[in-house]
């Protein structure tokens, strides 16, 4: 039961998420995004979880910061990869993930429930 957690180690909302599972005794790996970009095949496995309206952060200050251009690319599968491997901060994030599942995000309870049925 591999446990990862992907990320940016400044950002308060995976401070929070990892500081969770440190509280609550979840071994998990933490990947930083900024050291190890995600890989097509990765966010492919993201995509058929959620939709690029849901992984790409458009609240952000990075997807704030595209041009316009660069913004149409999240409209296709492919172009919305491209976007994300060349700008890894645009994820929402932390990325939680666990055999096949992820959670998006960080919410206490939805951890929760996320982790109840491991014990």
């Amino acid at each position: 039961m591999s446990i990862k957690i992907f990320g940016i180690p400044n950002c308060n909302t995976v401070k929070k998420a990892r500081d969770w599972l440190v509280t609550n005794n979840v071994d998990h790996d933490f990947i930083d995004f900024k050291k190890q970009i995600p890989t097509e095949s990765l966010l492919l496995g993201w995509l058929s979880n959620v939709g690029s309206d849901v992984l790409i952060n458009r609240k952000g200050t990075t997807w704030r910061a595209l041009t316009a251009d660069q913004q149409l690319l999240a409209q296709t599968q492919g172009g919305a990869i491209e976007l994300m491997i060349s700008k890894p901060s645009i994820i929402k994030r932390p990325v939680l993930q666990q055999e096949g599942r992820i959670l998006l995000g960080f919410d206490e309870a939805k951890y929760t429930d996320f982790f109840k049925h491991q014990e």
